[in-house]
């Protein structure tokens, strides 16, 4: 399993697509979700500072298998955003990987911490968060992508 830097055509493509399909399949999720990851990635795409912002991408033999994005927050906070493991390479740690790829990057270019944002169903991505030493800050009620959920707000400093 190989993770790499962002930036081979069809990358950017491949993590709006992906998002779309297993969160409509995981969680019944409607494209509205799809919509915010296509305006994350779109942001990204167009105006990130590669000086303190990347992205990285999961590969095996058969392709994309994973994603994570590190975005600038304010100077001192980096935000983590859009982590994803496909099923089939879930349970062999390759998103605890994907998060220390992100918490690496972001000491390593002087954030002093890190935040990011989730819903509730996300129990697998809360254990990862949990491991990796955040710690649940807020939660909030709402109602997005056709479901009622609970937003929760996880950090951690670097």
């Amino acid at each position: 399993m190989e993770i790499r830097r962002l930036g081979r055509p069809g990358d950017l493509g491949w993590v709006v697509q992906v998002h779309g399909e297993l969160y409509a399949e995981e969680f019944g999720w409607d494209t509205t979700f799809e919509a915010l990851v296509a305006q994350i990635v779109a942001d990204w795409a167009v105006a990130h500072d590669p000086e303190r912002e990347a992205a990285w991408i999961a590969e095996d033999d058969e392709g994309r298998v994973g994603c994570v994005f590190c975005v600038r927050e304010d100077d001192e906070t980096a935000r983590l955003r859009i982590l994803l493991v496909v099923p089939r390479t879930r349970g062999q740690a390759l998103g605890a990987r994907l998060v220390d790829e992100c918490l690496e990057f972001a000491r390593a270019v002087g954030y002093c911490r890190t935040v990011l944002w989730t819903n509730h169903p996300l129990a697998a991505a809360r254990k990862i968060y949990l491991d990796a030493g955040f710690e649940l800050v807020a939660e909030e009620p709402h109602h997005s992508y056709g479901h009622d959920l609970v937003s929760q707000t996880y950090a951690r400093d670097l």
